[in-house]
């Protein structure tokens, strides 16, 4: 029975987790009756039995050679096994090497005749790219995931890594390595071996393999029998850091190129980068535009050569930047060849023309949906040679794809539990300006400024004022705000909070489409999390809108702030004795004993209702000493 009869709750309270001062703005929906036997019964068929299944982000992935390579001028040839990606001493000492064993063909997305890699398996493949004693912790990914998990007492058996090859797109991944056939037999061991369903984490465009994962499926078994699949082996899915509309770094990436803090040049990044598949995985593309449903085509068309066509909301031409808080390329061209060259820009041919009479450099500007459709990389294409394999990877990997088109919005896929999970607040970029550099490629263009959001405004590197629709908070430091937050259309039309120690916002209405923002006081430098949490829209599902202010992109699977909430929501999951539908947004205090810490303004341990002083040997500090009063199990419960 709900608390105030609504469906969903918002709330605020402060709280210190470890040396983090941190507001929670949470919603709980209504709770679950205790003595419901069917709801007792469903949570001890769970208890014990769920499983973990990690599917990693871009470069999140160790990759290994599979062929032998002999490197002149350098000590360090490859060998079988040995790492590729990540190694920063081969990266430093034979580049060129290196690079041979990273590259594919742009068009058949084959390996470099001389070297192959492959990705590596197993949960080693994802903890540390770079396992060193110092290279290691700057490469460590899922690594502090897991001791959490190893902290609480999960099994060995009970979490699985399925690490891809990152280069390959989606189509290519199941064409060349039988990925998501063998991601269907991981779900169903994991199934038979524990006798319970998974959780699914996914982060960055771990996401986006997990999206084409469903809809592959849907084609590979019956249709009666999809949902029932999905139901018995999904419990839950966190979407963490989900660029589900793209990223504007791939833009960058792609004509500039992303060094991911390597000692290489940005065009030899360039040039690795757009020999990849994947690399157009992550463009921005517009809201308003959809593919056709390739489920019935399947069965009343064409299976293979079909192309998605594309449609867009009359919005789309009606309002200006895709629904993204600006134009995503601003980009300078010496000169015009031919009217061929700009195929999208009719409307400005009288200006282009008197620009050429005049031998001024034109400059023009491209939606999101105009780089996702192709109309950018054909209007580059006489300047840039880039440009013609990128336009045929877009076709042939995309807009062909006999699956999906992953260059399309993303509904809310039917899994029981889906949690999404991202940060706010960080300056992000959302735009770019390019211009010729005047040097060869891969090197002909250069990035004369960069359009940033945060804290509900736009700016430029330059100073320069820039137009656009801003949202009323910043991305991730990575992903654009419009791009992660695009899974609070996946919540109900109405929520209504409440709560005796907490802020208090009732009936609060969102409208499909619109962003829902909470009416609440903030204190300057205070971090917050915010929860937005529906249980009722859908019956029999539950989604969540978790937002966490300063979480970077890169660094969120590593936040223990976010380690700490995926856990108790874990935990309520599969707890017997859970009352509520989501875990309780009571104080938080801590969970293990490096939670606890010394106070040295009050000489005490802090957290004196859940820490105590208590040395042991070996201690070699006072906060080393300072450890739980009660077991872990115990606080537990206060979240039930």
């Amino acid at each position: 029975m709900a608390v105030g009869g609504g469906a969903q709750r918002l709330r605020t309270r402060r709280l210190s987790l470890l040396l983090v001062s941190v507001l929670l703005v949470g919603s709980v929906v209504v709770g679950e009756d205790p003595s419901s036997s069917s709801g007792r019964g469903e949570r001890d068929l769970y208890a014990s039995k769920l499983s973990g299944i990690i599917i990693p982000g871009f470069a999140s992935t160790q990759l290994r050679a599979w062929s032998v390579l002999d490197c002149p001028y350098s000590p360090l040839d490859f060998n079988p096994l040995d790492s590729v990606w990540l190694d920063t001493t081969r990266v430093l000492s034979a580049v060129n090497c290196w690079l041979k064993c990273m590259l594919l063909d742009p068009y058949n997305q084959t390996d470099h005749p001389e070297c192959k890699s492959r990705p590596d398996s197993g949960l080693s493949a994802i903890t540390e790219l770079d396992p060193g004693y110092i290279t290691g912790p700057l490469s460590s990914v899922w690594k502090e995931w897991l001791k959490w998990c190893i902290e609480f007492g999960i099994e060995a058996n009970a979490i699985i890594a399925v690490p891809y090859d990152w280069r390959l797109s989606a189509s290519k991944l199941e064409e060349r390595d039988l990925y998501f056939h063998k991601l269907k037999l991981t779900f169903e061991t994991a199934l038979k071996l524990r006798g319970g369903p998974s959780l699914v984490f996914a982060h960055s465009m771990g996401n986006n393999v997990f999206r084409y994962f469903l809809e592959w499926l849907k084609l590979e078994i019956a249709p009666k029998q999809y949902i029932q699949w999905l139901d018995a082996h999904i419990h839950a899915y966190f979407a963490v850091g989900a660029p589900l509309l793209g990223s504007t770094e791939s833009v960058k990436a792609t004509l500039f190129g992303f060094t991911f803090g390597l000692p290489v040049a940005e065009g030899t990044a360039r040039l690795m980068y757009n020999s990849f598949g994947s690399s157009l995985w992550l463009m921005p593309f517009s809201k308003h535009c959809k593919a056709d449903d390739v489920y019935w085509k399947h069965f009343f068309g064409e299976r293979e050569g079909h192309h998605h066509t594309y449609h867009c909301d009359e919005i789309e031409f009606q309002t200006n930047y895709s629904g993204w808080p600006t134009e995503i390329i601003n980009i300078e061209l010496p000169s015009i060849r031919g009217s061929d060259a700009f195929p999208s820009i009719l409307d400005v041919a009288q200006d282009m023309t008197s620009n050429m009479e005049c031998g001024r450099p034109i400059q023009l500007s491209f939606s999101a949906r105009e780089v996702s459709d192709g109309t950018f990389f054909k209007a580059i294409e006489d300047y840039d040679p880039d440009s013609k394999r990128l336009l045929y990877q877009l076709q042939k990997y995309y807009q062909d794809d006999p699956v999906l088109n992953p260059l399309t919005p993303w509904e809310r896929p039917p899994l029981k539990n889906i949690f999404c999970i991202y940060g706010i607040d960080l300056k992000t970029e959302v735009g770019y300006y390019f211009a010729p550099s005047g040097k060869p490629y891969p090197d002909n263009w250069i990035i004369t400024d960069v359009i940033y959001e945060h804290e509900g405004a736009l700016f430029s590197r330059s100073g320069n004022s820039v137009s656009g629709n801003p949202g009323a908070v910043s991305g991730d430091g990575t992903v654009p705000y419009n791009s992660l937050s695009w899974c609070k259309t996946w919540l109900g039309s109405k929520a209504e909070h409440d709560g005796s120690d907490v802020q208090i916002s009732l009936n609060v209405e969102h409208h499909q489409g619109e962003d829902i923002l909470p009416n609440m006081t903030r204190t300057p430098r205070v971090k917050y999390i915010t929860y937005y949490e529906d249980s009722e829209s859908i019956p029999g599902r539950r989604t969540a809108v978790w937002e966490l202010d300063k979480a970077n992109h890169r660094n969120l699977v590593r936040s223990q702030v976010l380690m700490r909430e995926l856990w108790l929501e874990m935990w309520h999951d599969i707890h017997p004795d859970a009352t509520s539908k989501f875990v309780k947004k009571a104080r938080r205090g801590p969970l293990r004993d490096a939670d606890c810490y010394w106070d040295y303004g009050k000489a005490r341990c802090a957290w004196p209702e859940y820490c105590e002083y208590r040395y042991a040997f070996g201690d070699v500090h006072l906060g080393q000493s300072c450890r739980l009063k009660n077991s872990s199990t115990d606080l537990l419960l206060n979240y039930l």
